[in-house]
């Protein structure tokens, strides 16, 4: 916990920065990538001659990869040199996964599906044209430079068609109970694999798509992204612009914009900058990854019980209303606190990410680069673990309201309370939190309907540099049955009875 010191932090972020020299950039970005494709190669019946998957009861077959750059030469509203700000940096080796599945296929169109995304992509490239550029860097007399998005040639982005005989009932199937190996390898073989020789004459694309059709009808379009580029609220952005070109719109109804400059300005919340480095820095944990459902009767009582509250004279009155977030939040954290708690007086720390647009001065709505930072709620774990849900509930919520403080001096107050004196084991105490809830992947629509589930798998995850270290849940778009969580936070020992204290308060509490 020395390391959350202020000047230590600073230091090291500054070092960290400054040692990714261009040629160990565009190295280390091109290798964690195909270290991504070889593992999975190895583990999956692949024929890369003939780009199949095979399964046991499924064949995914995809065309060769190809090159979509802008439908017409796009008109530049910022400079051709777009330089990473202190929020895209930490991500910018960090490739990142998203699968939005599509029940219906696109029909107003006399042209496949595949083809009409392909299509469309090409049109949103105009408007978003950093996104068909490199990532590559300035060279100082240091020896270090500041990492920049070449937007000068345009190089394009990567599009790959696919198809699966498997229907949409089957594959969701397969993605809302506990796959075997066999069935992952399907799942993960419905985003675009980069081949070894992508990036080998210079830096790699920073987008891929994959649109998958299956045997129904429906389709999956799977978006791997460099997260250097853009966040979850941007990315999304961006897909919804290309949904709406493939519905026949003019122009993206939300102007892009890249706002580095102002954004450049702005520096990384000493707290938010702490987390950055203490996370990768916790011990190897062998942790379990699986789907786990918080009921939506649950979600309900919590929302109502704490929208009302007895006034002195016993009567009611309304009060803020609880959000669903913060009501998945505090039974995730509840519940896996009670599985794993080995002291009631160890600390509990629930990080979760933050949006930061609206904290940051000059960003517009239409900025897609990164904007998100790290916040957290701690409290002692016998008060998370045995406390009522709706205690846990207001933890989350003083948390919130003091978020703006990590852009003023309340950040040092944070990280001396997170440094302090506090002894924090990485499984025990911690639990990191991240939502795809509401950031815009929900609304993505490209002629045959709103995207009817949001997914992403382990190994594709933002947090594959910390899913060995550290315990993660994210909140996916939720369903009928209730919010949708891919959970790697508790080990094997502990996966029943976290699964179990879920059932066992919404029991207790619909109960009532």
């Amino acid at each position: 916990m020395e390391l959350l010191q202020k000047g230590i932090m600073a230091h090291t972020f500054s070092a960290l920065l400054h040692s990714l020299q261009k040629g160990i950039m565009a190295h280390t970005f091109s290798a964690l990538l195909h270290s991504l494709v070889r593992q999975q190669q190895l583990s999956t019946n692949l024929d890369a001659a003939h780009n199949i998957y095979r399964s046991m009861s499924t064949v995914v077959s995809k065309s060769a990869p190809v090159v979509v750059r802008p439908s017409e030469p796009p008109v530049k509203t910022s400079s051709s040199k777009i330089v990473l700000s202190p929020l895209d940096m930490p991500l910018a080796m960090v490739p990142m996964t998203v699968l939005l599945a599509f029940e219906h296929p696109i029909i107003h169109h006399h042209q496949p599906t595949a083809d009409t995304i392909k299509m469309a992509l090409a049109q949103a490239l105009v408007h978003y044209y950093p996104i068909a550029g490199r990532l590559s860097c300035n060279d100082d007399e240091d020896g270090g430079g500041d990492f920049y998005i070449d937007c000068t040639s345009e190089l394009g982005v990567m599009f790959v068609a696919a198809s699966a005989d498997c229907t949409m009932e089957e594959l969701m199937r397969v993605v809302d109970n506990q796959p075997t190996d066999d069935e992952t390898a399907v799942v993960q073989q419905l985003a675009f694999n980069c081949t070894p020789d992508v990036g080998d004459d210079g830096p790699p694309p920073l987008l891929w798509v994959q649109v998958t059709t299956l045997s129904c009808g429906g389709f999956v379009v799977g978006v791997t992204w460099s997260h250097g580029l853009a966040d979850g609220v941007g990315i999304a952005q961006f897909i919804q612009a290309v949904g709406e070109l493939a519905r026949g719109l003019p122009s993206p109804s939300i102007v892009p914009v890249r706002q580095d400059d102002i954004v450049a300005t702005q520096v990384v919340p000493p707290f938010t900058m702490a987390l950055l480095q203490f996370l990768p820095g916790l011990k190897p944990l062998d942790l379990t990854f699986n789907n786990v459902t918080v009921p939506t009767s649950l979600i309900n009582h919590i929302r109502r019980f704490r929208g009302r509250r007895t006034n002195d004279d016993g009567g009611q009155h309304s009060t803020t209303t609880v959000t669903a977030f913060e009501a998945v939040a505090a039974v995730l954290w509840k519940c896996r606190t009670r599985a794993v708690m080995a002291s009631p007086e160890a600390p509990a720390i629930l990080v979760f990410v933050v949006n930061a647009r609206k904290y940051l001065a000059g960003v517009n709505d239409g900025y897609y680069g990164n904007c998100s930072m790290m916040h957290m709620a701690m409290a002692k774990s016998g008060a998370v673990a045995n406390g009522d849900i709706m205690d846990v509930v207001e933890i989350i919520r003083r948390a919130k309201e003091r978020i703006p403080e990590q852009f003023g001096e309340g950040s040092d107050r944070m990280v001396r309370e997170l440094s302090d004196g506090q002894q924090v084991d990485g499984y025990e105490s911690l639990l990191y939190l991240t939502s795809w809830r509401n950031i815009g992947l929900e609304e993505v629509d490209f002629g045959s309907g709103k995207t009817a589930r949001v997914m992403t798998y382990p190994q594709r995850m933002l947090f594959s540099l910390l899913e060995k270290t550290t315990p993660i849940c994210f909140m996916l778009m939720p369903t009928k049955e209730g919010a949708r969580v891919m959970s790697g936070c508790v080990t094997p020992d502990h996966v029943d009875a976290f699964q179990q204290q879920i059932l066992k308060l919404n029991a207790n509490y619909t109960a009532t």
